[in-house]
């Protein structure tokens, strides 16, 4: 049986705060949790990306505890070899088509070494390739046996033809590898698209797999990518994970990038991301970038984000909010905008949110996100309501038997 709502939040909130000062900064004593926290810590784990990482760093002593990371390792490392295949076959096969693809976030990392087998898991392979290469690309993928799941504003997302998720708490090395196509690099930041493809693509790209142009270009999209996450409150530990380490190996050069003369606009978004890393990741970001970034910044979201804490802005903040990603509007037309489109969706979002409810394994059989939006908005603003994907991986790690949390 579920606990109060209440507690889980709290629970949530003190574990999530715990395990990002831990990965961090490991070492820390042992917490004196009791068994509903360690299984929420076990949630906020899987839920931020960050269970085979704290494997590796932490020593905390509690033996469900430790099995469940070493297990989610295993997991994880199996899960990588089966991407590592795949990402060679589009390779050669993108060679022999003589199409120049992009393999963005996660493949680029671990092909950086920043990360080892078994250390990172890649929920699916993001691929950016030129619109004119879109439809060969796309009769690639169907040769290597996927076919369109479904069409994202920003992305055509692939999936296995065989193959269904496995149900559970957090990674499973059978879970299909999805594929995300993209032709563009942009967030919507709540309302006006931030498009940093020019930054992204290689200047002289070759057929096959192409790395990021520069530790900046991947750095640009980490932190574009990290400020959506925000924006929509679903922010991972593992992208400021993600961008801590990648900052080990920049120079000011590479920073600079952010400040590419040929943007359409100053990266005023970094700032909430690089201040979160900041924070969890004390000397990480270089402060003459953050001091560079706050001329830039809006002010009440510079504002905002001065005290913004992990949870508040992931799934660890159990409540759902009605006006989510609101600060990040930066002219009162767009807050106009932006609460038009929350009071009456656009198409595209209505039709995004079915796909949703169609593909994804947690939103299953929830009453919730078949109502209206009038109904939903209306909920949202006279009681909490709790987060679907949050309820979805707490009851999956309460439901895990105690000698295998």
């Amino acid at each position: 049986m579920l606990p109060p709502l209440r507690t889980v939040r709290a629970g949530l909130r003190r574990t999530t705060e715990a395990l990002a000062a831990e990965l961090a900064q490991p070492g820390s004593t042992t917490p004196e949790w009791s068994d509903l926290e360690w299984r929420l810590a076990a949630a906020a784990a899987a839920a931020h990306g960050v269970s085979p990482l704290l494997c590796k760093v932490s020593r905390w002593q509690n033996p469900q505890w430790r099995q469940f990371l070493e297990s989610q390792r295993e997991h994880v490392e199996l899960r990588h070899r089966r991407i590592a295949s795949l990402l060679e076959r589009i390779d050669s096969g993108a060679r022999a088509s003589e199409l120049a693809v992009v393999a963005l976030k996660g493949s680029a990392l671990h092909a950086m070494g920043i990360y080892m087998p078994g250390e990172r898991p890649m929920a699916d392979i993001d691929l950016l390739v030129r619109e004119h290469d879109a439809a060969p690309t796309i009769k690639l993928l169907q040769e290597l046996g996927y076919v369109e799941s479904f069409v994202a504003w920003k992305h055509q997302v692939f999936k296995p033809a065989t193959g269904q998720p496995a149900a559970g708490l957090g990674e499973h090395r059978d879970t299909p590898v999805n594929i995300e196509l993209h032709t563009r690099i942009q967030e919507r930041l709540p309302v006006s698209a931030i498009d940093i493809t020019g930054q992204i693509y290689p200047r002289e790209p070759v057929p096959g797999l192409n790395p990021y142009p520069s530790n900046g270009a991947l750095m640009n999209h980490l932190l574009l990518h990290a400020a959506g996450n925000i924006c929509g409150r679903s922010l991972r530990l593992l992208h400021l994970n993600d961008i801590a380490l990648l900052a080990t190996r920049m120079g000011a050069d590479d920073w600079n990038v952010l400040w590419d003369e040929h943007a359409a606009d100053a990266p005023w978004w970094a700032l909430p991301p690089l201040r979160l890393v900041a924070r969890y990741y004390p000397g990480a970001i270089p402060d003459v970038v953050l001091v560079r970034l706050e001329r830039n910044c809006p002010p009440l979201l510079r504002a905002i984000s001065r005290h913004q804490t992990l949870t508040q802005v992931s799934c660890s903040d159990l409540w759902l909010h009605a006006l989510a990603g609101i600060e990040w509007s930066r002219s009162l037309r767009e807050v106009g905008h932006y609460v038009r489109n929350r009071v009456k969706p656009p198409q595209e979002a209505v039709r995004e949110r079915a796909d949703m409810v169609r593909t994804q394994l947690w939103l299953q059989g929830q009453s919730w996100v078949r109502h209206n939006q009038g109904r939903r908005i209306l909920t949202l603003l006279t009681r909490h309501v709790p987060r679907m994907d949050t309820l979805y991986v707490v009851r999956a790690a309460l439901d895990v038997p105690a000698s295998a949390t």
